[in-house]
């Protein structure tokens, strides 16, 4: 068996089957796109932070934001947990 036929049968860690540690990566990735180095000025995740807390998206600042993620950080790991079992059984059927 060459080298390259061993290297390509051997599965990549980005397809292991505990893709747990890899989806809340993705999901801040893909959600603070444009936004990488403030997230908190991510419409978009001002918009989820405001439709799961009901605070204003308009008077979010990076205190309320890491604050809110701070208090509400199991739930938020859950979430993204979940997000990446969706992401995985999406990737099955497609």
């Amino acid at each position: 068996m060459s080298l390259l036929t061993s290297f390509q049968t051997t599965p990549s860690i980005l397809e292991a089957e505990d893709e747990v540690l890899f989806a809340p990566i993705r999901f801040i990735w893909n959600a603070t796109r444009g936004h990488r180095l403030s997230p908190w000025r991510s419409e978009y995740l001002r918009w989820r932070v405001e439709t799961y807390s009901g605070m204003s998206a308009e008077t979010l600042t990076a205190g309320k934001i890491l604050g809110f993620m701070w208090a509400s950080k199991w739930e938020l790991l859950d979430f993204l947990a979940w997000t990446g079992r969706v992401d995985k059984e999406a990737r099955k059927r497609a």
